[in-house]
């Protein structure tokens, strides 16, 4: 038995192929998800991966979640911050309810998630945490005030810990990913996608869901230790930082 991965938001778009990725390089990989009891359950099925719902949001259900995939299967070593949503809105029109649900699932989330593993990880003088942010959190995104704030936070995390974690043999790390070819992608009207989106993008085309899952790959291995407080910019070369 490899070492224990966890990713959150695991069992669907880039979280599913960060987690089928771990699972095919050795470790052994929960997946957490918030709603779609369906498609956690056919994740399952498929992969042989085992999911757990609760919502990143909550301290006390990510505390009580964690307990639990730690007696099934062990130590949390890896974590992979992947859980995000979004409430797009322009500023003017964007209510309270929609900031702080962004806000509570893409940042916060990553306060719950990662401070319910970090005691372990020290004590172990091991561990990984990559986190997911954006392009969007990179360059911002007329819209997006609250989910470009969130990610932007997620960076800022990343580099404060990184530190923190330092002596302790525990690297924490981010990914940028750009346009990605997810089922919520690919449901944008083709026309805006063929001319409005990819144009942007200098390679031509979407990125893969599996290209962002092999960068979490790299920064979760053992052998990865010198790299912490980096910002992975997966995007087609659309955006430098």
């Amino acid at each position: 038995m490899g070492r224990v991965a966890l990713v959150t938001g695991g069992s669907r778009g880039i979280g599913e192929a960060i987690s089928k990725a771990l699972k095919e390089a050795g470790y052994t990989v929960a997946a957490t998800y918030a709603g779609n009891d369906e498609k956690a359950a056919a994740f399952t099925d498929a992969t042989g991966i085992k999911t757990y719902k609760w919502d990143v949001g909550d301290y006390d259900a990510c505390k009580a979640g964690i307990a639990k995939v730690e007696e099934e299967n062990g130590p949390v070593e890896v974590l992979v911050n992947n859980a995000g949503i979004t409430r797009d809105a322009m500023f003017h029109r964007m209510t309270p309810q929609q900031w702080k649900e962004v806000i509570d699932t893409n940042l916060t989330g990553l306060f719950n998630m990662t401070h319910c593993v970090w005691a372990g990880m020290r004590d172990r003088k091991f561990g990984r945490v990559v986190n997911i942010s954006s392009i969007n959190g990179q360059k911002g995104q007329a819209g997006q005030a609250n989910y470009s704030a969130a990610k932007a936070g997620d960076i800022g995390f990343t580099r404060a810990l990184a530190q923190e974690g330092a002596r302790a043999g525990i690297t924490v790390n981010a990914v940028c990913p750009g346009y990605i070819g997810t089922e919520m992608v690919r449901a944008i009207d083709e026309k805006v996608l063929n001319e409005r989106i990819i144009p942007q993008i200098p390679v031509g085309r979407l990125g893969e869901p599996e290209e962002i899952a092999r960068c979490v790959v790299f920064l979760a291995a053992d052998d990865a230790g010198f790299i912490s407080g980096s910002t992975i910019s997966a995007n087609g070369a659309q955006y430098f930082s």
